[in-house]
């Protein structure tokens, strides 16, 4: 036995987005005494987004960090133990799994629903986090709607980068992208390439990388560096996407759980379960496709209704 203090829980949350909250409120609801820690970034991403404004249920949009502080505060009424904390170490090798928590206590715990997200890949410029959320984003669907009939930029040779510029090239009136290799290497399968390509309003920059965003407060423009010749480009745009990647963070769990090559958790399709009875997953730390709020609340729902049964199926609730 490791050293430190062991506690028993029923059900044990990591992760304190849309989808870890959700799962507190279906399984505080469902008498399971459900305890949450809620990671490194409390809220997950939406504490770095600004104005939400396709989530149900908010006709006038709302604030990232407010939204979800309003999650946080229905599923501590409804009898959610939240703790701040980061799960550092897991032991699924009994049928008990256990969670250390900051590297020193055990939570030991009959089921175990990981919602530890996503987090977004970033070129690393200062003026990317400074403006990050002032027209710096990492997710178009997200945010493009604010930019309709404005220019746009956008960073990434894969295929979600080709399809973020394709879905804002219906609401911008110029995209340009920002592509890092030639015309040759680039990275987005030949059917994404060839939609880019023949969209009339989408400008490549080939053999380019993002030198510097613009802008004091808000984006108001971007320099582009040629790599072959050297030569700065400034284009001005109001908005700038960063579509390099997503990370889910789930290093932790790699010695138990099922991944696919990217790190995102593979669970059983139609459910939230993984490779291991009494451990669920929910939200972007399994979903690489949607990565929207309201999905992520969805699989929330979907692991906590799972580890319900799971439990009541042991006797355990």
């Amino acid at each position: 036995m490791e050293t430190g203090t062991t506690e028993h829980v029923h059900c044990l949350i990591i992760g304190s987005g849309p989808a870890g909250y959700t799962a507190a409120i279906y399984a505080a609801r469902a008498n399971m005494k459900p305890v949450l820690y809620q990671g490194i970034q409390p809220g997950g991403q939406l504490t770095i987004t600004t104005e939400v404004e396709n989530y149900p249920g908010y006709p006038e949009g709302i604030q990232g960090p407010e939204m979800m502080v309003h999650f946080e505060k229905q599923a501590a009424r409804m009898g959610t133990d939240i703790r701040y904390g980061l799960a550092t170490k897991v032991d699924f090798s009994g049928p008990v799994h256990r969670v250390q928590i900051d590297e020193e206590k055990w939570i030991e715990a009959d089921a175990v629903i990981i919602s530890t997200g996503a987090s977004a890949k970033w070129l690393g410029l200062e003026s990317e986090q400074r403006l990050n959320g002032y027209g710096v984003s990492a997710c178009a669907v997200c945010d493009g709607f604010f930019f309709r009939g404005k220019e746009v930029a956008i960073v990434g040779a894969g295929d979600t980068a080709c399809e973020e510029a394709l879905y804002l090239s219906k609401l911008a009136t110029t995209v340009h992208m920002i592509v890092r290799k030639g015309e040759h290497a680039m990275k987005a399968s030949k059917v994404m390439q060839d939609r880019v390509k023949s969209t009339a309003n989408i400008k490549i920059y080939w053999n380019s990388e993002t030198h510097e965003v613009l802008g004091e407060n808000k984006v108001n423009g971007v320099r582009i560096k040629n790599v072959v010749t050297g030569e700065l480009d400034e284009v001005p745009v109001s908005a700038f996407f960063v579509a390099i990647g997503h990370q889910p963070n789930s290093d932790i769990f790699k010695e138990w759980i099922d991944m696919d090559d990217a790190g995102y958790i593979q669970t059983v399709p139609g459910s939230s379960k993984t490779n291991i009875e009494g451990i669920f997953a929910a939200g972007d730390v399994q979903d690489k496709i949607y990565r929207q709020a309201v999905t992520a609340a969805g699989s929330g729902c979907m692991a906590a209704l799972d580890a319900e049964r799971y439990l009541s199926a042991k006797g355990v609730v």
